[in-house]
C-alpha cells in the first residue's frame, strides 16, 4: 500500500530482457535502507526489490506489468518516480494507492499558470475507469485531485515542490503516463455495472 506521496527520484542505470521479463536497475538514495523482497513503487508501479549492490537495487516487471504501464518504454538514464511501501499508524498525506496501474493517458496539453502548472491527459474510457471532479487519481505514483473531469480526459494543477520533486517536469505533450484510478471509485463503479446485470 501506497500514498502517493514520491519520496525521491531514482534513475534507471540498466535494463536487461529476460524472455519476456525485463530487469531494471535503479540508483537511488534510500537503497541502502531496502531489503530483498521490501515493495517499492515505481512511477506508481509496485515492483519488488529483488537485489541490492551498493547504492543500486533490481527489480523485475513481468510482461503482464510491461502491457499495461509505461515500464516498457523506460530507458537507462530516465529518471523515475519512487515510493516505499507506506509504514501502518504513518499519516495518510495522500490517498490510499494500490501500486496497481489501471492504464496508461498521454499528455495533451501542458501550461504555465503563473506559479504552478497545468497538465491535461487523455485516455481509453473504454476500459470503463472514470474521473470525478475533485476526486483522486495517481499519475506515475503521485496523489493528485482531479480537474476539468471528461470522459475520456482530464487535468490536474500542480505545485511548484511537485514540479521539482518528480518527473512532471520533464512531462511534454505526448509523454505517456501511468494511471491508477481512485480504489474507491473503481469499487462504486463495479457494484453499479453488477446491479446492471
Amino acid at each position: 500500500m501506497f500514498t502517493g506521496i514520491i519520496e525521491e527520484l531514482g534513475e534507471v542505470k540498466q535494463l536487461d530482457q529476460e524472455l519476456d521479463n525485463l530487469h531494471i536497475t535503479v540508483q537511488s538514495n534510500f537503497t541502502q535502507e531496502l531489503q530483498i523482497d521490501q515493495s517499492v513503487a515505481h512511477n506508481g508501479v509496485c515492483l519488488t526489490v529483488v537485489a541490492i549492490n551498493n547504492n543500486e537495487y533490481k527489480v523485475t516487471a513481468i510482461k503482464e506489468t510491461l502491457e499495461k504501464t509505461n515500464l516498457n518504454t523506460i530507458k537507462a538514464g530516465d529518471v523515475v518516480n519512487l515510493e516505499r511501501a507506506m509504514k501502518l499508524g504513518e499519516r495518510l498525506d495522500g490517498h490510499i494507492v494500490q501500486g496497481h496501474v489501471d492504464q496508461t493517458a498521454t499528455c495533451t496539453h501542458v501550461e504555465n499558470t503563473s506559479g504552478s502548472w497545468l497538465f491535461t491527459f487523455k485516455y481509453d474510457s473504454g476500459l470503463n475507469n472514470i474521473t470525478i471532479e475533485k476526486g483522486s487519481i495517481t499519475i506515475n505514483g503521485v496523489s493528485l485531485t482531479v480537474v476539468n473531469s471528461k470522459k475520456d480526459a482530464f487535468s490536474v494543477a500542480i505545485i511548484p515542490y511537485t514540479y521539482e520533486h518528480t518527473n512532471f517536469k520533464n512531462f511534454k505533450i505526448g509523454t505517456v503516463v501511468n494511471l491508477e484510478f481512485d480504489v474507491i471509485g473503481k469499487y462504486v463503479a463495479r457494484l453499479v455495472d453488477l446491479n446492471k446485470l
